[in-house]
């Protein structure tokens, strides 16, 4: 089905399953311990031997020699594979870094060997015994020594953001230059590690040329591909599964070494091989969000309408990797005549920076919703109202591309009356509440909305229960929910008669999980299916395809009534199909979803302590499949804008380039007390211009704007403006105001 016009009326607007909130289908399993993640499934691999991970010691240089004697003699050792066992790189078209095999070191822990035993203990205690010899080379980790001299580039994170490396429209310099008030900053975001809950894993088992593997993967399609060409396999004798995914925030968009380790583990030992990185290799070993420089000037008449708007980032990547899009959402987000955006990328030798939950607009938004709080303020505006003012309906760089939808004012006006606004006060460091400075901040959240191809198979049998199959995975999203509540509705049956198979390679690819492109187009592709299995159903049974109707279980149109089930009666009947976008509705429509997130903090007199005592955000991103999911998706984002705000910080060693907090006890991230009250509201709306589902993303919407909006409520509560994230005690302590 290719989705290339606005969608019209439809089974979906029926809304009797789809829109209303579901508990999920998958909710039982998981807090009974009973969902198999990919580490645990003893059912695939009931004698499965343990592999251990050996990381290099150097950030930079080359593996000279690999003494593994000792390590292999050691009690319950089956197999030790080394990178220089290996005749070359072994790596996919998406990964910068090199997963394994060859001489050359391209970061610090990387892999060097797989240490395979009966026990996770046994191959533990001898990787320790494998010895490295190292030539360690010159290196470069200092993105702040680096930036001076760090060329422009170009690039896309692959999830919608992206930017050339200078973009001006009309004259910026001329217009900062004449502009009455005007603001010129520089702001700083640090490296961040994606600290998902469950690790990557994975086990791994060979039958003759023919390898499957269980693992923690967010796009089935792409890792199998990819694992295919690492290993120089046939992809068609590659199986990925990954039913259950305990978190991944783009760290397990691609392939990994585990995947990679386990595969060449189990073929060494004739035995099927799991792998989990221990938490103190995986900050260093997968990916990270890369740190950023940013320099923002925004320069507007007295009346508050920007007339100049420039952003400009610097941030760093091994060789042949992509910048951090922090200027993408300033294209798009602001009216403005005279604009100038740029990137830089600085060649650092840390481990690959790669996508992380909203790459791009996170720490862009971070940064600029900062900027306009200043800005605001210089004109002695609120700043609800300087956002309202600057909004825009069209592209601001193409103003013949509409939006789709765009209600941001109406997010920022909603959220203001729901949250207090007015009671907020203007001048900072006024309000206090016993020992505690109180403020209030505020700022737009933006987010591409993105689309992809998406496959699914539905089939019926003669009970009436209808199964979808598809390679989407659910990677703690609610994919399985929203994906049952979609069949349910196409096919007029209740979510007990539904059931959903999911992360399976064998199964129609599907657009995976990442850039919050997974719910609308996974479920636009069982729509899909599910069009095509109704007119499969309306021919068998004899009624009219286009004037019928599916409901309570039954089939109805011309006068007649038949129960769905007696369609298969003879058998399964089964419909496969896909989603296809044609990228013509993006050239007429640019498709983005919006939030204005709103925030109050106290910070202690005394200490400097800062705590979030309540937030808010107001999302616009057309039809929510199933409020109960997606409040889930945007309070869990919102708790991550906490962490990039106050704590999440990745400590890089400059002379020896690692990240040297690398596990949970050092590498700080929100807990329940860090979190108060949070309320979310969804605009009532829906964007046909999407999919036929009219729905968007809103997993990512939930962190775009967070960090800006603590920012600038700690600003308003101690009058200190901290512009280098995270905003740490240390940073303002001093200067807070003096204690009566």
């Amino acid at each position: 089905m290719k989705f290339d016009t606005p969608a019209g009326k439809n089974p979906i607007d029926q809304l009797k399953v789809v829109g209303r909130a579901h508990d999920r289908v998958d909710g039982p399993l998981k807090v009974t311990g009973s969902a198999p993640y990919a580490y645990e499934r003893n059912d695939v691999a009931p004698n499965a031997a343990y592999g251990f991970m050996v990381g290099s010691a150097v950030a930079t240089g080359r593996v000279n020699r690999i003494d593994s004697a000792q390590a292999k003699a050691a009690p319950g050792v089956l197999a030790v594979v080394t990178t220089l066992d290996m005749p070359g790189p072994m790596k996919g078209d998406m990964n910068t870094a090199n997963l394994f095999g060859g001489a050359q070191i391209d970061h610090y822990h990387q892999a060097v060997a797989i240490v395979v035993a009966d026990t996770f203990e046994q191959a533990r205690a001898a990787a320790h015994l494998v010895r490295v010899d190292y030539a360690r080379g010159p290196g470069k980790f200092d993105l702040a020594k680096e930036a001076p001299h760090a060329p422009m580039v170009g690039g896309g994170s692959g999830e919608g953001s992206g930017a050339p490396k200078v973009d001006e429209v009309g004259n910026f310099a001329r217009a900062f230059a004449a502009a009455p008030v005007k603001i010129d900053r520089v702001y700083t975001t640090p490296d961040e590690s994606h600290s998902m809950m469950e690790p990557h894993a994975t086990i791994a088992a060979w039958e003759g040329d023919k390898l499957t593997i269980w693992t923690s993967n967010q796009m089935i399609a792409w890792n199998k591909n990819e694992l295919a060409k690492a290993l120089k396999l046939d992809p068609a004798n590659v199986r990925v599964d990954s039913p259950y995914v305990g978190g991944g925030f783009g760290s397990k968009l691609f392939l990994r070494a585990d995947a990679v380790l386990a595969a060449l583990g189990a073929k060494a030992c004739g035995r099927p091989v799991k792998l989990a990185l221990a938490r103190p290799q995986i900050a260093n070993n997968t990916t990270h969000r890369p740190a950023t420089i940013q320099h923002v000037r925004l320069a507007a008449n007295r009346d508050g309408r920007l007339t100049a708007i420039g952003h400009e980032s610097t941030s760093g990547n091994l060789p042949k990797g992509d910048p951090e899009t922090a200027v993408s959402q300033t294209k798009l987000m602001y009216a403005g005549a005279n604009r100038l955006t740029s990137m830089r990328l600085a060649e650092l030798h840390l481990p690959e920076g790669n996508a992380m939950r909203a790459p791009g607009e996170a720490p862009g938004l971070m940064v600029l919703e900062m900027a306009m709080d200043e800005m605001a303020e210089a004109l002695a505006m609120d700043p609800v109202a300087f956002r309202i003012v600057n909004d825009t309906q069209v592209d601001p760089e193409k103003p013949e591309r509409h939006y789709s939808q765009r209600h941001l004012i109406e997010c920022l006006r909603t959220g203001a009356d729901r949250f207090g606004w007015s009671q907020r006060n203007p001048k900072s460091g006024q309000v206090r509440d016993g020992a505690w400075l109180v403020g209030m901040g505020v700022a737009a959240g933006f987010r591409n909305n993105i689309t992809m191809t998406s496959a699914a198979r539905v089939r019926l049998s003669p009970k009436g229960v209808v199964t979808v199959e598809t390679d989407m995975t659910d990677i703690g999203t609610g994919s399985y929910t929203v994906i049952a509540q979609t069949a349910a509705e196409m096919l007029g049956v209740g979510m007990d008669k539904v059931v959903v198979r999911l992360g399976d390679s064998s199964f129609p690819a599907s657009s995976g999980s990442g850039g919050q492109w997974g719910g609308n187009s996974s479920t636009a592709g069982v729509y899909a299916a599910c069009v095509k299995l109704r007119e499969m159903v309306a021919q068998r049974l004899g009624f009219n395809a286009t004037d019928v109707d599916f409901a309570d279980g039954q089939i109805s149109g011309g006068g007649r009534k038949i129960a769905l089930e007696d369609a298969a009666r003879d058998g399964d009947i089964v419909a496969e199909d896909k989603i296809e976008f044609d990228r013509a509705l993006s050239k007429h429509y640019q498709q983005s979803t919006f939030a204005a997130h709103f925030v109050e903090v106290g910070v202690n007199a005394f200490t400097g302590e800062t705590r979030v005592r309540r937030m808010l955000a107001v999302c616009d991103a057309g039809r929510i499949l199933n409020p109960k999911t997606a409040r889930s998706q945007v309070i869990g984002a919102m708790t991550m804008g906490v962490g990039a705000a106050l704590m999440e910080e990745l400590a890089v060693d400059t002379r020896f380039g690692f990240f040297v907090n690398h596990d949970l006890a050092g590498y700080e991230v929100p807990v329940h007390a860090d979190i108060p009250h949070q309320e979310v509201i969804f605009l009532d709306g829906v964007d046909d211009k999407s999919s036929p589902m009219k729905a968007k993303g809103v997993g990512e919407l939930g962190l775009c704007g967070v960090g800006a909006a603590i920012a600038n409520a700690i600003y308003n509560a101690t009058g200190v403006r901290v512009r280098d994230y995270p905003i740490t005690l240390d940073k303002h302590l001093a200067k807070l105001p003096q204690i009566a």
